[in-house]
């Protein structure tokens, strides 16, 4: 009988390209969990879903609930059985957590700790990974990759709320020996994302004619840079970990910490100037753009952010390149432009 995962905001970016690799590459059943708001599109998951065969689409199941309240026992027996854990649901956007701080905090900490509640329960449960993010470590000077058990340094309230929930998930795994794994990520992009976020944002105005805005230095003359990821990639990044064997070796030992930790890591930093001339360039168009200095405008914005993925790559994971699947989303994005005026 096949094992089952629960997607924990499955009608999201991320969660919602995990659900198709998942129904791609494994025989694994699939619950999500969601409460569609801000973030979250049904139509996401009817998109990806309704690709896929008939027999196929019966592996996935959708059941609503708001995790800022616990999972009571309706909830729970309509979920079923559950052998993996991908707790990916979280408030994401910067610019919202620096206006709405609390909402963050209720989504992403309380949030949290419900899933977990819920998953120390659970007889059958083999893992269980909280989706973290790099922003946890704050803004990384030239030439500095953060490793997976640097200090935390957050520089806004989605951040912090993040590094909240993976505190949260590392103190289960101590104190009720949950399954848990930690992986943070950065800049993840691919078809289907909302168009405030950037790469989406670039391919639009770009096919506008209209101009780009750079994040970048007070001087504008250096842009903010990050190690841009396709979601997919993350998804295989994820389903690699599952299956892992883990065990003392693949853990750095800091001060004795014992939970597992992995970066899920483009292979390549491109500054945002560089990505915006890539996404006209795909277009066939010239890129319009202004530098504008975000840091010094609006706090809590940071110019570079920078992981180490050394880890990952010598247990044998490594993503697509990123220039190929850019080509890759700018393609798509254009021929199904609808996901651009939302």
């Amino acid at each position: 009988m096949s094992k089952t995962i629960l997607i924990t905001g499955g009608a999201g970016f991320i969660a919602h390209h995990a659900v198709d690799y998942f129904l791609k590459n494994t025989d694994l059943n699939i619950v999500t969990l969601d409460r569609l708001d801000y973030s979250g599109n049904l139509n996401r998951l009817d998109d990806v879903v309704r690709s896929h065969s008939e027999e196929d689409r019966k592996r996935v199941r959708t059941v609503f609930h708001d995790l800022k309240a616990e999972l009571n026992p309706q909830t729970i027996n309509m979920i079923g059985e559950v052998h993996y854990i991908a707790h990916l649901a979280a408030q994401s956007h910067v610019d919202r957590s620096i206006e709405y701080p609390m909402e963050f905090i209720l989504d992403n900490v309380i949030g949290t700790a419900n899933i977990l509640e819920y998953a120390r329960k659970l007889e059958t449960l083999e893992r269980f990974i909280y989706f973290s993010t790099d922003e946890v470590f704050g803004p990384a000077p030239e030439g500095v990759n953060y490793k997976e058990n640097a200090r935390y340094n957050s520089t806004n309230p989605y951040s912090a709320a993040k590094a909240g929930g993976e505190e949260l998930a590392v103190a289960y795994h101590n104190t009720y020996s949950l399954p848990v794994i930690i992986t943070h990520t950065m800049n993840v992009f691919g078809e289907r994302q909302h168009p405030e976020k950037y790469i989406p944002m670039c391919i639009k105005r770009v096919r506008d004619g209209e101009s780009v805005t750079i994040h970048s230095n007070a001087n504008k003359t250096k842009a903010g840079s990050r190690h841009y990821i396709h979601a997919e990639d993350v998804a295989d990044a994820i389903s690699f970990l599952i299956n892992a064997e883990l065990d003392d070796a693949t853990i750095d030992d800091y001060g004795n910490a014992k939970c597992h930790k992995f970066n899920i890591v483009g292979g390549e930093e491109l500054d945002n100037l560089e990505l915006a001339q890539l996404i006209a360039e795909a277009e066939g168009k010239e890129l319009i753009y202004e530098m504008v200095d975000f840091h010094s405008s609006r706090p809590g914005h940071d110019l570079r952010y920078s992981l180490c993925g050394e880890k990952m790559k010598a247990m044998g994971w490594t993503p697509k390149p990123v220039r190929e699947r850019l080509q890759q989303v700018v393609n798509w994005t254009l021929e199904n432009d609808k996901w651009l005026d939302l």
